[in-house]
């Protein structure tokens, strides 16, 4: 399958599943805005390439003036993988700009939390390199899945109630925000459309995580552990998913014990003599 093919398989196969939620979400949350220098993030993974070819869709038929540049960070990928993401990225003809880091040095021998490390620093580099470049947003390929696993996690290991949020303001590099045009997308409509195409595409591809997988390691990922939960839990409950997503947008502040903004934490009992 050539590339124009592709793009038709997600202007019509795919397009109420994917394209149409690519572009509902993009309304939604207000995620581009007239003249955005958008750096679209490219891992290698299935979801990043696909939201690159989603946006190449939008550029060319969007009412609304904006830029988009292909970044690929490469943190230390192993000669095959890097060779992998140029490659799909010709065949979706992607022009990718790729610069170089030595993340995986950095984090290969943590041994607390490598993963969350390895991905503050990622999203640092692209900031810095995308502002370089004279770009206001980055874009990640985070999709629904992502929100309402990240939603649970919170909940269970974390004792808070917070999910992933469409955008961001960067708290560190003024001017920039993260946005997260997959939103909406569900993974397994991601995966549909990689298997429709033809084309395999990396995993995580750091060295920790290609030895715990050779090695058949016991204690699979906190996000893997939810994963699986929800998985089994949409069994009985066919909008397990659905519930939890929406909860975020549900929230009925004097039903909570309390909630906090950051900056201030408010209680029940401030205001339960008022009422």
């Amino acid at each position: 399958m050539n590339a124009k093919e592709m793009n038709n398989s997600l202007l019509k196969t795919y397009r109420k599943d994917v394209f149409s939620k690519f572009m509902k979400a993009i309304r939604d949350y207000k995620l581009i805005e007239e003249h955005d220098v958008i750096a679209v993030c490219i891992s290698g993974g299935k979801d990043s390439m696909i939201m690159a070819k989603c946006f190449q869709l939008l550029a060319r038929f969007s009412a609304i003036p904006f830029e988009v540049k292909y970044l690929v960070m490469d943190p230390g990928y192993s000669p095959a993988n890097r060779e992998m993401i140029v490659h799909n990225a010709k065949r979706l003809e992607i022009p990718i700009e790729i610069f170089d880091s030595k993340i995986f040095e950095s984090v290969e021998h943590i041994e607390k939390n490598p993963c969350y490390l390895c991905a503050r620093m990622r999203r640092g580099y692209l900031y810095r390199f995308a502002k370089e470049l004279g770009c206001n947003k980055i874009a990640l390929g985070h999709h629904y899945d992502d929100v309402i696993e990240t939603t649970l996690m919170n909940l269970f290991y974390a004792g808070e109630v917070r999910t992933m949020m469409p955008k961001l303001h960067a708290t560190n590099f003024k001017g920039m925000q993260l946005i997260r045009p997959l939103y909406l997308v569900r993974e397994d409509d991601i995966l549909a459309w990689k298997d429709y195409v033809g084309m395999e595409f990396l995993q995580c591809a750091c060295r920790f995580t290609e030895d715990i997988e050779k090695a058949d390691h016991e204690h699979s990922s906190k996000r893997k552990e939810v994963k699986q939960l929800v998985k089994e839990l949409h069994q009985s409950n066919p909008y397990i998913e659905s519930n939890i997503f929406h909860s975020m947008s549900n929230v009925n502040l004097d039903k909570v014990l309390a909630y906090y903004d950051d900056e201030h934490e408010v209680s029940f009992l401030d205001t339960y003599n008022d009422k």
